[in-house]
């Protein structure tokens, strides 16, 4: 879909998710704001940003350590996903503040430096528009498509392709974006994992936001 704001990029489901960890220690992203940012809507005693965003604004990763995460790896620069029709570059973009930059434009997938490399046993975290103002369906439009063992394909800087199966997919309202449930989307994993988060469900456009977060899981095939 298209931007419902006249004034800017419209949000798609990935700049939906932000880590909230100030519950869990880490900083948290106020509120939806930059260029099709996705940030969660607050909960009933939670601070407005404390939850998942595929976009803009978003806290960093929820229980990870860098320092517990080996150095080994490999930065990846292109995802492909045949079945969500994806063929993409992948940018790396940083967690300033605690929060989760935006990816740059509407067909460019955002990875998220902190939360890993290809090829190291934990979580490695992507975000893509869902759609993007005046330019309609963005790079992660297609994920819902996705069925259980679909491929992905990521490519590192070495040239190497790590192949991933998808393992489940799932929508959360606001509501269900709890503590847990961001811990179980961005925190580490004990296996080599991807997880991509776009924006889904409803636009409410009071808030400038999608009121529901699309996740996808991956573990690593190939």
């Amino acid at each position: 879909m298209q931007s419902r704001n006249p004034a800017g990029p419209i949000l798609s489901r990935r700049s939906l998710l932000a880590l909230g960890p100030a519950a869990l220690g880490v900083a948290a992203a106020g509120i939806l704001q930059g260029r099709d940012v996705i940030a969660f809507a607050p909960v009933e005693g939670n601070a407005r940003g404390d939850m998942p965003t595929t976009g803009g604004m978003r806290p960093g990763p929820v229980g990870m350590n860098p320092a517990k995460i080996r150095t080994k790896g490999v930065t990846p620069v292109a995802m492909k996903i045949p079945n969500a029709q994806v063929d993409a570059q992948v940018e790396a973009q940083p967690i300033q503040d605690g929060v989760m930059l935006d990816p740059s434009g509407p067909y460019v997938v955002a990875w998220y430096e902190d939360t890993g490399k290809l090829g190291q046993e934990t979580n490695v975290v992507f975000a893509g528009h869902l759609d993007y103002y005046n330019v309609g369906e963005a790079v992660f439009y297609h994920l819902g498509a996705l069925n259980n063992g679909d491929a992905i394909d990521v490519v590192g800087d070495d040239g190497e392709t790590f192949t991933y199966g998808v393992e489940w997919a799932r929508q959360y309202t606001i509501d269900e974006l709890n503590s847990s449930a961001i811990q179980e989307i961005v925190g580490r994993t004990k296996e080599e994992a991807i997880t991509l988060i776009t924006c889904g469900g409803d636009f409410d456009y009071n808030l400038g936001q999608y009121l529901q977060r699309y996740v996808v899981r991956a573990k690593r095939s190939g």
